[in-house]
């Protein structure tokens, strides 16, 4: 595996931090914001210079019931090509659920949900993965991810259905130590069992990031800094093997640039406390056996209709299945209504702007019966639609911005900005209200 150094996420609100930074040696960028014709010219600068970037995708839902889509396979290897990079990662979630195989309608998350570490869902990956990596230039790596909540009757912890993983489709692994502290906090998993059972041998890198704890809940926000404890992770994984890269990741509340050098200098330290410690071998506990060949049709049905009754209770309101705990399945619902609200706010900025400090509320209520279909651009629409046909916002002035914002946004060309066209439309408005 190609060694990397000391890398950080790479986004448009530090582009100019990242390029001015010492010692950074690659860095990684979300792909879905990534246009292969035209990537930024900080992005182009960096690669000038010699520095990696790898795409990081996190829409593909290799962990769904349902085969990759073409489309964005497609999608990512232009982006692989276009950045010239050794590999691109994923993550091990699902972020969609329902369509043919549930004869229902298709909902999005917006978000990465666990997928229950059971027979039926490593098969399905599997294959999945298998189908990724026959679609794309480079190889491909895998995140594990943090969760808010446990599904019932799992059979294999974090670190052997990783184990299998990787044995099964020879994947590398990128091995998030955040997400493996808030799996600690939120679901009682030991970092060091999880860790002693993986093959730490498949790493092809390491993220580091911060969270915050509320009401006892340890929320992955990375918008905060890196905590103590999951530099203790990164130190003991480095005790058992050493990470060809290791990466900060930080998606919002961006500090300033001394204090992104500050906690590289941290994962430094924790780095090196490692390798003084390294252990041969680790302690590795036996993973369990790989299981017998995949039956993806029959394993893909059973794990459909368990994904979309559990994305179904997250965002619109249908009964919680059985064995989840309800209180946390009200900390994951309200937290994917918080984060549709931020996103659609920064895709659709005007519309904060419009309602003022009733967009929030507004949103989460919509949020709470109806689900993501189409992506967030198409969700910003669907709210600020919804809002007009419950007749609001009650000011006048404010529904009619709104109403505007749609009307130019719904159609499947702008409207035209032509005064003519626009005498018109006034004229019109006032017939319809005589």
């Amino acid at each position: 595996m190609e060694r990397l150094g000391t890398g950080i996420g790479w986004r448009p609100e530090i582009a100019d931090a990242v390029e001015r930074i010492p010692g950074i040696d690659w860095v990684e960028a979300v792909a879905e914001n990534v246009c292969p014709g035209h990537l930024p010219a900080s992005l182009l600068r960096l690669r000038e210079r010699g520095v990696t970037v790898i795409p990081h995708g996190v829409s593909l839902g290799l962990g769904g019931a349902d085969r990759p889509d073409e489309g964005r396979l497609t999608a990512l290897a232009e982006r692989a090509e276009a950045l010239g990079s050794p590999l691109v990662t994923e993550h091990i979630a699902f972020v969609r659920a329902g369509g043919p195989l549930t004869a229902s309608p298709l909902l999005e998350a917006g978000h990465l949900l666990p997928v229950p570490r059971t027979r039926d869902a490593l098969d399905v990956l599997c294959e999945n993965i298998r189908i990724a990596q026959d679609a794309l230039p480079v190889p491909l790596a895998v995140e594990n991810i943090a969760a808010l909540l446990s599904w019932p009757g799992e059979e294999l912890t974090e670190g052997q259905f990783l184990y299998e993983l990787a044995d099964r489709t020879g994947v590398r692994l990128l091995i998030d130590v955040a997400n493996l502290h808030t799996n600690h906090v939120n679901r009682g998993e030991d970092p060091a069992r999880a860790l002693a059972e993986m093959p730490v041998e498949a790493i092809a890198y390491v993220h580091v990031a911060g969270g915050v704890e509320r009401d006892g809940v340890w929320h992955d926000t990375h918008a905060h800094p890196v905590p103590a404890p999951v530099l203790d992770i990164l130190t003991d994984l480095t005790s058992r093997v050493s990470p060809p890269g290791v990466l900060l990741e930080r998606d919002d509340n961006f500090p300033e640039p001394a204090e992104l050098e500050r906690e590289l200098t941290a994962i430094r330290g924790a780095l090196e406390k490692g390798r003084a410690r390294a252990v041969s071998g680790g302690t590795r506990t036996p993973a369990m056996p790989p299981a017998a060949a995949p039956a993806p049709g029959s394993a893909r049905q059973r794990l459909a209709l368990a994904q979309t009754a559990l994305l179904s209770a997250l965002v619109a309101g249908t009964p919680i299945p059985d064995g989840f705990d309800r209180v946390r399945l009200g900390v994951q619902a309200r937290a994917l209504g918080v984060k549709r609200a931020d996103v659609v706010a920064k895709v659709a900025p005007e519309l904060p702007e419009i309602l003022g400090d009733g967009y929030r509320p507004a949103f989460l209520a919509y949020a709470h019966t109806h689900p993501m279909t189409g992506g967030y651009r198409r969700d910003a629409l669907d709210f600020a639609g919804q809002v007009l046909l419950a007749g609001g916002p009650e000011d006048a002035e404010v529904r009619r911005e709104l109403r505007e914002w749609w009307l130019e946004r719904s159609g499947p060309v702008p409207r035209s900005a032509r005064p003519t066209v626009r005498l018109a439309r006034a004229t019109r408005r006032v017939l319809l209200r005589r």
